[in-house]
């Protein structure tokens, strides 16, 4: 055999050996990524909240300008008898969100008789940011969205028209709440401070009272001035949040100090826990104190 060709035979040879090696590494890491990517769907499918059993209509708000779903989660005692029981509101209130975490949880709690049977209502988001937050001065805040700044719009919704849509529909009783987390904890704190009167009682995981340069925090005592002599129940909880942490111990702080007749309150320190975990960590707890506080 000519010395030419004897290297073209061990170049083949070789490039046939490297393309089989190549292969098996190709085959390797598709393995590997379909391992990784099984594993991934595996756990997002665990970590999926059932939906449990509910009803759903839409409102047209005027308020508002446009079609709104709202999710209705009713406990087993509901359907079985005939008393009027309470509601507890909840923006992000979506089947994607947090209304199925929320009413799973209302339902553990309502049969180990831990809490009293509760309606939930959850409202569907279309522009969180902009229903969930109150006008701002800040040039930072105006930049979060599109639109922001109109609280008072999405209020006058649930107030005019989804309440009274909620009292038509189901049997319902005088005592009413609302519970969030960050920009709706956000909400709820500032309906809580701005119209005490639309609730009985507010829960705010996190509440983002940093907005408009903590407006709702420098201006709480004011707020607090004027408050209903009716009596409100106020549970709120801060994370390890940096930008939350301290503002919500200030107004736990001024609450303090004001100690009103009227307010029955109580501050969670979570901080322990992150912005991402303190809702589902404290949801509990929140709503044992919180429902069986009321009077």
């Amino acid at each position: 055999m000519h010395q030419k060709q004897y290297l073209s035979k061990v170049l083949k040879i070789k490039h046939q050996i490297q393309n089989k090696i190549n292969a098996m590494k190709s085959l390797r890491f598709l393995l590997l990524t379909g391992t990784l990517l099984f594993t991934s769907l595996l756990f997002s499918c665990q970590s999926l909240d059932p939906v449990p059993e509910h009803q759903t209509f839409t409102i047209q708000s005027k308020p508002l300008g446009e079609l709104r779903t709202i999710n209705v989660w009713t406990p087993p005692e509901y359907n079985v008898g005939k008393d009027s029981l309470m509601v507890l509101y909840m923006p992000d209130g979506g089947v994607e969100e947090d209304f199925p975490h929320v009413a799973n949880t209302l339902d553990t709690l309502i049969k180990s008789k831990k809490i009293p049977a509760t309606l939930l209502v959850g409202i569907e988001n279309t522009q969180r940011r902009r229903d969930l937050t109150g006008p701002t001065t800040v040039k930072r805040d105006k930049k979060i969205a599109p639109v922001v700044g109109e609280s008072e719009a999405f209020r006058n919704f649930i107030q005019n028209e989804l309440i009274p849509e909620i009292n038509k529909r189901y049997r319902t009783s005088a005592k009413k709440g609302i519970i969030g987390e960050s920009l709706a904890g956000l909400f709820v704190t500032e309906t809580f401070l701005l119209t005490p009167e639309l609730f009985d009682f507010y829960i705010a995981f996190d509440p983002s009272v940093w907005w408009n340069n903590q407006y709702l925090v420098k201006n709480a005592n004011s707020y607090l001035d004027k408050f209903p002599p009716a009596l409100k129940t106020f549970w709120f909880a801060g994370s390890d949040a940096t930008d939350i942490s301290g503002t919500v111990r200030e107004l736990s702080q001024i609450l303090q100090q004001k100690n009103s007749p009227s307010i029955h309150w109580k501050y969670a320190d979570e901080s322990k826990e992150t912005h991402k975990t303190i809702f589902r960590a404290t949801k509990e707890k929140a709503l044992i104190w919180t429902l069986n506080h009321l009077q």
